[in-house]
């Protein structure tokens, strides 16, 4: 009895389950939902290119260095690079003069050696890019209560990062017209930013790149929007993965070693069984 109990449970309860999913294709495909404001004017990341696209791609260390000297004068002032060492910047092309030079105009965290409580310190190049706030609670107070990401692995956290960034710091604009007229609640609200790039339309941070001028570039180039927004972009691809070229360098070697063992086992295999099938067919 009581395993027949158990199958009439088992059946009801399969039933249910296949009778609820049914109702719900049924009333998706007859009843979609609404479109949100999201879906509808939600935009993809511009096409714009960068020097490291590609299988052949290399990073262009002049744009890298623009790149964190708009990061070092502009993003820093609410933006961590918690997995950057000051070191790592030799790979920019700094000497190691320079980077001792970078690595002291921040202050991190350390030690008071006389009396052993917590003090800050000019940096050191094996210290890693400090926190520009002491807790969430002061990032919030600071950002309408929102916590600035950290950047270290932005372009690899969102899809098509390099270009996501890129539209993201050049895509700040008043709200379309035809946005407000179909969903009249969706007005951005106080405090924050109509930007179509990002997810839900609209942003805590305020435009970052103000105009030309904000940065002076140390090679002479002209520091537009545009131009600022390529190379902070370029940069933060490189944070994000560091290795790109060498892995990009070492894949086609290997590439070339698969498709040769690939042949050579093929050809080994022709010679092993040529003699075998042969006298299978006498």
């Amino acid at each position: 009895m009581a395993r027949i109990i158990s199958i009439l449970v088992g059946l009801f309860f399969t039933v249910a389950l296949l009778w609820s999913f049914g109702n719900g294709a049924y009333l998706a495909i007859t009843e979609p939902a609404p479109a949100t404001a999201e879906e509808e004017f939600h935009k993809h990341p511009k096409d714009v290119s960068f020097a490291s696209d590609g299988p052949f791609g290399k990073f262009d260390r002049q744009q890298l260095q623009r790149g964190f000297q708009v990061y070092k004068e502009v993003c820093s002032a609410c933006h961590s690079l918690r997995l950057v060492a000051f070191r790592d910047l030799q790979a920019l092309g700094y000497s190691e003069p320079e980077v001792k030079a970078i690595a002291a105009g921040f202050q991190v965290p350390g030690i008071d050696p006389v009396t052993g409580e917590d003090a800050l310190r000019p940096g050191m190049p094996t210290d890693y890019f400090p926190k520009p706030f002491a807790n969430d609670v002061a990032a919030r107070a600071a950002n309408n209560n929102a916590i600035p990401p950290d950047l270290s692995l932005m372009t690899k956290a969102r899809h098509d990062g390099s270009r996501y960034v890129y539209s993201l710091l050049t895509g700040y604009q008043a709200q379309p017209a035809e946005l407000l007229k179909e969903f009249p609640d969706a007005k951005t609200p106080a405090g924050l930013h109509y930007n179509p790039y990002f997810a839900n339309l609209n942003l805590a941070m305020a435009p970052p790149l103000s105009g030309e001028g904000q940065v002076s570039y140390e090679d002479g180039t002209k520091p537009t929007v545009d131009q600022m927004a390529k190379d902070i972009a370029a940069f933060l691809t490189w944070t994000a993965e560091p290795k790109l070229e060498k892995r990009k360098q070492t894949g086609w070697p290997v590439i070339g070693f698969l498709l040769f063992a690939t042949v050579l086992g093929y050809m080994s295999y022709r010679t092993i069984w040529a003699d075998k099938k042969k006298k299978k067919k006498v």
